[in-house]
């Protein structure tokens, strides 16, 4: 036997090794008679992610996918042209112009509503085949009531199905599947992830044949998370409810101390109604006082512990101006539609120390009111 042949064929027997931590699976194949077959099919450490997610948002299935822009576009691939999709006004803006895109590629009609407002339900057309809605909103962190919507839009079309985005409530303070929804959905890179350090989605549903669906929407499209990455998201899920706790108290402590700032004309903050949504922490909006609208740029550069990336709901805090950030793919016109405008400014809360957060933003805002003040010119 060569030396080359035996080489290749050298394997440890990892059977009675009982590692403390589940090892990264970094195999693209297994044994003809392995469960997982081929990693783009499954994958032990995808297999133990969705293990934890499920058990999270109390549901019978989860899918891992390598983001939640992908986790949208899968549930999309559920439409066949001719249907609706109706959609909320307030959703992230890469969102929005997926829908778009999607039904002007595949044939189906878009609806856009404001669904946090009960009595625009009964705009919803009762051929709907599918309704989709973050809940709380991006931005402006409205509320929507599931159940309301499910049991409106069921009882025209039964077979309709109803999405839900839940990364901001995350499955600790809201689980949509016990309120109606059919799908939840999260962007995993946000809090799952926690560290801006992975990229991930999650797809969850109580029913079989939809989750089965899905499955082989995710084989077929090469979409299943890698295994390094589900590593990642699995590590980070230990220290999950321990991150959301600490965002949270300090969510609650800048929310009591923007409402008391003069610099601010109005802060959102979501409706917690103790049955739907029972907490919430991470991310406020406000909107600046209109003579200081100009000078955010200005805001974001004098804030020392605020990073200005395109992460968020991480360890590390982050200012962001929406008009030009989340929803800078939008047309003017569509943000206008939205009521969103510079004056808007997203607040990311992470694991710093409040008081030194609160320092930082009364710093920033003394600022600004101190630049825009020196060019006031002085009355004669």
């Amino acid at each position: 036997m060569k030396v080359a042949t035996q080489i290749l064929h050298t394997r440890i027997d990892n059977d009675g090794t009982l590692p403390a931590v589940t090892p990264i699976y970094c195999s693209s194949a297994f044994s003809a008679d392995s469960p997982y077959f081929y990693t783009r099919k499954n994958n032990p450490n995808v297999a133990e992610l969705e293990q934890v997610l499920a058990t999270y948002e109390n549901a019978r299935h989860a899918l891992a996918v390598t983001c939640g822009m992908s986790a949208i576009y899968m549930t999309l691939d559920l439409l066949r042209p001719g249907q609706t999709l109706v959609v909320n006004r307030y959703i992230y803006g890469c969102s929005y112009k997926l829908f778009q895109r999607m039904a002007e590629r595949r044939g189906f009609t878009l609806v856009v509503l404001d669904l946090s407002e009960p009595e625009n339900l009964a705009l919803i057309p009762p051929t709907t085949a599918l309704v989709l809605f973050e809940t709380p909103t991006n931005p402006f962190l409205k509320t929507i009531d599931i159940r309301r919507v499910a049991e409106h839009v069921k009882a025209a079309n039964p077979q309709a199905l109803i999405v839900v985005d839940n990364t901001w409530a995350t499955p600790l303070y809201q689980h949509p599947l016990e309120h109606g929804a059919d799908l939840s959905l999260h962007s995993g890179t946000k809090y799952f992830s926690g560290h801006s350090d992975v990229m991930n989605g999650v797809l969850l549903s109580d029913r079989d044949e939809l989750a089965e669906e899905l499955r082989q929407t995710r084989f077929y499209g090469g979409m299943l998370l890698a295994p390094e990455s589900a590593w990642l998201v699995r590590r980070s899920m230990q220290t999950f409810e321990i991150r959301m706790r600490a965002h949270r108290a300090t969510t609650e402590a800048m929310l009591d101390l923007l409402k008391t700032l003069p610099q601010v004309a109005r802060v959102y903050y979501p409706r917690i109604d103790g049955r739907q949504l029972t907490g919430y922490g991470g991310i406020l909006f406000f909107s600046l006082r209109r003579d200081l609208t100009p000078y955010y740029q200005r805001f974001a550069r004098s804030l020392r512990w605020f990073g200005t990336g395109t992460g968020m709901a991480c360890v590390t805090s982050m200012v962001a101006q929406p008009y030009t950030g989340s929803h800078a793919s939008m047309s003017p016109a569509e943000k206008a539609e939205m009521g969103l405008g510079e004056d808007l400014v997203r607040l990311c809360f992470g694991l710093e120390d409040p008081a030194d957060l609160e320092a930082d933003l009364r710093a920033a805002f003394a600022a600004i009111e101190a630049e825009a003040g020196a060019e006031t010119p002085a009355e004669p």
